[in-house]
C-alpha cells in the first residue's frame, strides 16, 4: 500500500466543528477534500473554506467525484443523510465507500449500513473519540466493518485510525461506551451542582469540593460552562446511547437523565454560542445559577 493520496478526493459531510478539523488536517497532507454546501449555514461555509475544502456542488455531484465518504454530523441526522446520499448513488450509479463516523448505537450503524449496501457501495462503522484535530493527541477513529482499509490508508495523517473488526457495531458501541462514561459524567455533575444551587448549598459544597474532590472539581470549572454551546446536538448522542444500553440489557436510566440536562442546558441563553464564541470568562458559579434558574422556568 502506498502513502501517497488517492487520485479520487475524499468528501467530509458535513464541515462543523469536527468534520471541518478532519479535512484542514487531511487536506495538510495532500488530500484533496470536497464537501456539499448546498442550503448550509454561513458559519459552515466558513469552517469549509478555512480548512481548505472544496464545494463539489449538491450530493450527486459530491458522490461521483469522491473515493472515500466520511459522515460526520449530528447523530440524529446521520440516517437521513445516509439515505439522501444512497439515492444520490442510484441517480450517479458511483459508489465509494462511506464510512459512518457519527455517534449513533450499534443499531443505527447497522440500520445505516443496510441503506448504503442497500445502494451498492461498501460500508464502514465508525466512532470518533477525542477532541477535533489540532487541540490535543489526534482523535481516535475507530473502525469496524469488512474491509476497513480505505480507513487504514489515514492512520496518521491528522487522525488515528483504529480498526476493530469485521463486524459492523463494534466502532459504535465502543464510542457508544465512551461517551456514556464522558458526557454522562458532564451531565452528573452539572445536575448536583444544580442541586445544590437551589438547596442554597452551592457554596458549601463548592468549598468541600475544592478541599476533598481539588481535580475533578477544577475539571468541573474548566469544562461545565462550556456545555450549552453544544448541548442541543448531545441531546441525540444520549438517546443513542440509552438505545445501545437498552439493547444491552443494561439499564438506560442513567442517560435518559443526561438527555435531560443537556435539554436543559439547551434552553439557556448561553446555548446560543458556539465553538468560537463562548466566553471563556464565564466562571462555573454564574453558569451554575443560569442553569438553575432554567429549572424553575
Amino acid at each position: 500500500m502506498t502513502d501517497d493520496p488517492p487520485v479520487r478526493p475524499i468528501a467530509i459531510l458535513m464541515p462543523g466543528d469536527m468534520g471541518h478539523a478532519v479535512g484542514r488536517e487531511l487536506a495538510a497532507h495532500g488530500y484533496d477534500v470536497i464537501t456539499c454546501l448546498a442550503g448550509r449555514s454561513a458559519r459552515t461555509r466558513d469552517l469549509a473554506a478555512a480548512a481548505g475544502m472544496g464545494d463539489a456542488g449538491d450530493l450527486e455531484d459530491v458522490v461521483a467525484e469522491a473515493g472515500l465518504i466520511l459522515s460526520i454530523l449530528p447523530p440524529a441526522s446521520a440516517l437521513d443523510q445516509a439515505e439522501r446520499v444512497a439515492a444520490a448513488m442510484t441517480a450517479t450509479g458511483a459508489t465509494p465507500c462511506y464510512v459512518d463516523c457519527n455517534a449513533v448505537s450499534p443499531d443505527t450503524a447497522r440500520r445505516v449500513g443496510e441503506v448504503i449496501t442497500g445502494a451498492g457501495a461498501p460500508f464502514l462503522d465508525g466512532g470518533i473519540v477525542g477532541p477535533a484535530p489540532g487541540k490535543a493527541a489526534p482523535p481516535r477513529f475507530y473502525v469496524s466493518g469488512a474491509d476497513t482499509g480505505p480507513m487504514a490508508a489515514l492512520d496518521g495523517k491528522g487522525i488515528a485510525v483504529k480498526p476493530i473488526g469485521a463486524e459492523v457495531g463494534r466502532a459504535s458501541g465502543l464510542k457508544m461506551c465512551y461517551a456514556a462514561l464522558t458526557k454522562g459524567t458532564w451531565t452528573l455533575q452539572t445536575a448536583i451542582l444544580m442541586c445544590a444551587e437551589v438547596l442554597g448549598l452551592a457554596e458549601d459544597l463548592r468549598d468541600e469540593f475544592r478541599f476533598s474532590q481539588a481535580d475533578t472539581y477544577a475539571a468541573m470549572e474548566a469544562r461545565l460552562p462550556r456545555l450549552p454551546a453544544d448541548s442541543g446536538r448531545w441531546v441525540g448522542e444520549m438517546e443513542e446511547i440509552v438505545a445501545t444500553f437498552a439493547a444491552a440489557g443494561v439499564t438506560p436510566d442513567f442517560h435518559r437523565g443526561a438527555a435531560e440536562i443537556f435539554r436543559l442546558l439547551a434552553e439557556t441563553p448561553f446555548a446560543a454560542e458556539t465553538r468560537e464564541t463562548i466566553d471563556t470568562d464565564r466562571t462555573l458559579e454564574e453558569s451554575v445559577r443560569v442553569y438553575s434558574r432554567q429549572i424553575r422556568r
